[in-house]
C-alpha cells in the first residue's frame, strides 16, 4: 500500500515537472505593445507573433521587439558656422513599425538604436548646427529640431523606424562666447538708450519749434485781422467822407455860395486887387477921401 502511494506521488511530481517544462519550453507570451520574432536555432522564421500566448517547439526562441513610442536622451558637441563650440542636450522620440519589425531584427538586431539611430542622430545634429551662427542657434531652436527630424525620417524610413520628434532641449556655449555676447548686448542696450534719448531730444526740439511756428502764425493772423479791420474802417470812413462831400457838392448853388459869402462879409472892402497877370494893385479908399473933404 505504501509503495503504491509513493509511486503515485512520484508519478504526480513527474507529470507536474513535465507540465512545467512543456509550458516553459513550448509556449511563449508576447506582451501588449510588442512583436514576437520567432527563431529556430538562430534562424528567423517568416512570421511574427502578436500580443498573447503562443505555442512553439522547445528548440525555438521568441525575441521581443518593442513597438511602443520610446524616448531617448542624447548629448553631443557641435560647431556653429562661425566656429563656436556648443554643447547640446536633446531627445528623440521614435517607434518601430510592427510590419517591419522582423526585417529590422534580421538586418540590424535588437540594438538597432545604438547601432543605427544614434550615430545618424548625432551626425545630423552636428551638420544642422553648422549651418547657423552661434548667435542664431538659440532663436532657431525649433527650426533646428524640425530640420534634424526631417533628415532622420528620410534615413530611418527604410528600416521601419518612425522618428516621431526631435527636441533640442538645451544649448550651452563656452564662457568666453557667453561673456562676449553679454558685452555685445550691454553695448547694444546703451546704444539703444542713447538713440532713444536723442530721438526724445529731437522730438522735443521739433515740438518747441512747432509751438513757436503756431504761435507766430497765430500772432501774424491776429495782426492781419487787425490790419484788415483798420483798413476796412479807413475805407468805410473815406467812403463816408466822399459820399458826404458828394452830397455837399451836389447841394451847392450859385445863390447859396453868394449867400454864404455875403453872410460871412465883415463890411470892409478889399484894399488890393489882382490884375490877372501876376500883379496886385492897391484900391483907393473913396470913403476916407469923402470924409476928409467934408471936414
Amino acid at each position: 500500500m505504501k509503495i503504491s502511494i509513493r509511486r503515485g506521488l512520484i508519478l504526480l511530481v513527474a507529470v507536474l515537472v513535465l507540465a512545467v517544462v512543456v509550458y516553459t519550453t513550448c509556449t511563449a507570451v508576447v506582451p501588449t505593445g510588442y512583436t514576437g520574432i520567432l527563431t529556430t536555432f538562430g534562424r528567423v522564421e517568416d512570421y511574427t507573433m502578436d500580443a498573447g500566448l503562443h505555442m512553439k517547439n522547445p528548440f525555438q526562441a521568441v525575441v521581443l521587439m518593442d513597438n511602443r513610442e520610446q524616448k531617448t536622451a542624447f548629448t553631443t558637441e557641435a560647431f556653429s558656422s562661425d566656429i563656436q563650440q556648443v554643447e547640446i542636450v536633446g531627445s528623440v522620440n521614435f517607434a518601430i513599425n510592427k510590419s517591419t519589425a522582423m526585417t529590422l531584427y534580421k538586418e540590424v538586431g535588437t540594438n538597432y538604436f545604438s547601432t543605427l539611430v544614434m550615430p545618424r542622430l548625432l551626425e545630423n545634429t552636428k551638420a544642422t548646427f553648422s549651418k547657423f551662427t552661434a548667435e542664431n542657434l538659440v532663436a532657431e531652436r525649433e527650426n533646428l529640431s524640425i530640420t534634424i527630424r526631417s533628415k532622420m525620417m528620410g534615413e530611418m524610413e527604410k528600416y521601419g523606424i518612425n522618428i516621431i520628434s526631435v527636441s533640442i532641449e538645451n544649448i550651452d556655449f563656452t564662457d568666453s562666447f557667453t561673456d562676449a555676447v553679454e558685452s555685445k548686448q550691454v553695448a547694444a542696450q546703451k546704444k539703444l538708450q542713447a538713440e532713444i534719448e536723442q530721438e526724445q531730444a529731437t522730438m522735443e526740439t521739433k515740438q518747441a519749434a512747432e509751438r513757436q511756428r503756431i504761435t507766430a502764425e497765430a500772432e501774424a493772423a491776429v495782426k492781419k485781422i487787425e490790419a484788415d479791420a483798420a483798413a476796412y474802417a479807413t475805407k468805410v470812413q473815406s467812403e463816408a467822407e466822399a459820399e458826404a462831400n458828394r452830397l455837399i457838392s451836389a447841394s451847392l448853388t450859385d445863390h447859396l455860395i453868394s449867400w454864404v459869402q455875403a453872410k460871412g462879409w465883415d463890411g470892409k472892402l478889399p484894399t488890393y486887387m489882382s490884375t490877372g497877370e501876376g500883379m496886385t494893385l492897391p484900391i483907393l479908399n473913396l470913403q476916407e477921401k469923402t470924409n476928409q473933404q467934408t471936414e
